[in-house]
């Protein structure tokens, strides 16, 4: 069952990750590795060259297994397979920035804003998707995938290596996870039955192949449905993220509040921020400071503390 709680949510942390490892794991973090090293699924760094996969990417697939070396391999080969097949690298460079932003009307949004820890804060709120669904309808099965995995690359490219580049009370741990507020506000059972493809394509790639990129889910305004959509749901997640996944009552903000700042968190969800679905990232002055005052459109990265525009071409 879906976790529900009125304190601050359980588990609220960064155990498993850099700089919080056990020695057994750090054990496991080396041995894993070198074992895909001896399977050519990663190159090491050298003096002149950086490694094949940042730490923090080799370090979801451990954590998304619970440090089980033969499972997670498996995992992460597979994942490198899909990657390859879909040459996922040029999939993403080759995004217009058109379609990257209408993409994004349609999943989580980041707000702009973090949580106490330094982990972005994402919004997804369902009933904005039900005027604009016949255009995600009118999409081709194929252009949509190709996009839910373009915003995966945004995030893991751009959005957490920027965040952990920007001060952070984790710090010098690196952010490779999300907060996302799901708000349930005025959203039909039928609405919600509508877009169950919808949201069934997106959390499936998402354990494939992005592991451990969820650090918590709060549930808000859910209604009364709500136990009825959790039982035809809670099978697309496996059951360390079915733990992330909480449940908030009717009073969100004394929850959230002990996660993020007033400032950060979006006023109707009893924040101070004046901050919508549908509006782009409202960025606070330690982000501007690193990328102005905006983020740039289409596909990016972030690299070595500094914004990369990638090469865009003809959208695929």
């Amino acid at each position: 069952m879906v976790q529900e709680t009125s304190k601050v949510l359980e588990g609220h942390h960064l155990a498993g990750h850099l700089g919080n490892l056990t020695p057994e794991q750090e054990q496991a973090f080396a041995t894993f590795k070198e074992n895909l090293t001896a399977a050519g699924l990663y190159t090491p760094a050298t003096e002149d060259t950086k490694a094949s996969h940042e730490d923090t990417t080799v370090l979801r697939f451990l954590r998304a297994r619970s440090f089980n070396l033969a499972a997670a391999q498996k995992q992460f080969a597979e994942a490198e397979a899909w990657r390859k097949k879909l040459d996922v690298t040029k999939l993403y460079e080759d995004l217009s920035p058109d379609d990257m932003t209408h993409s994004q009307r349609f999943y989580p949004r980041w707000t702009g804003r973090r949580d106490k820890l330094g982990v972005p804060l994402f919004v997804y709120r369902l009933a904005s998707l039900e005027p604009i669904q016949h255009e995600l309808d009118a999409i081709p099965a194929q252009t949509r995938y190709h996009r839910i995995v373009a915003l995966y690359e945004f995030m893991t490219r751009f959005t957490f290596p920027l965040c952990s580049h920007i001060p952070h009370a984790a710090a010098p741990t690196p952010i490779s996870s999300t907060m996302t507020i799901i708000d349930l506000e005025k959203v039909s059972f039928g609405s919600m039955w509508r877009l169950r493809h919808h949201l069934q394509e997106a959390s499936r790639l998402s354990t494939a192949n992005y592991p451990e990129t969820l650090h918590a889910i709060a549930v808000v305004n859910s209604p009364s449905f709500f136990p009825t959509i959790w039982n035809w749901i809670k099978g697309w997640f496996d059951e360390g993220t079915r733990q992330k996944i909480h449940v908030l009552g009717k009073d969100p903000g004394s929850t959230l509040l002990e996660l993020v700042h007033a400032h950060d968190l979006p006023a109707a969800y009893g924040g101070e921020l004046e901050w919508k679905f549908e509006d782009d990232p409202h960025l606070d002055s330690d982000t501007k400071e690193v990328v102005g005052d905006a983020i740039p459109k289409g596909p990016v990265a972030f690299v070595d503390g500094a914004v990369v525009q990638l090469p865009t071409t003809k959208a695929t």
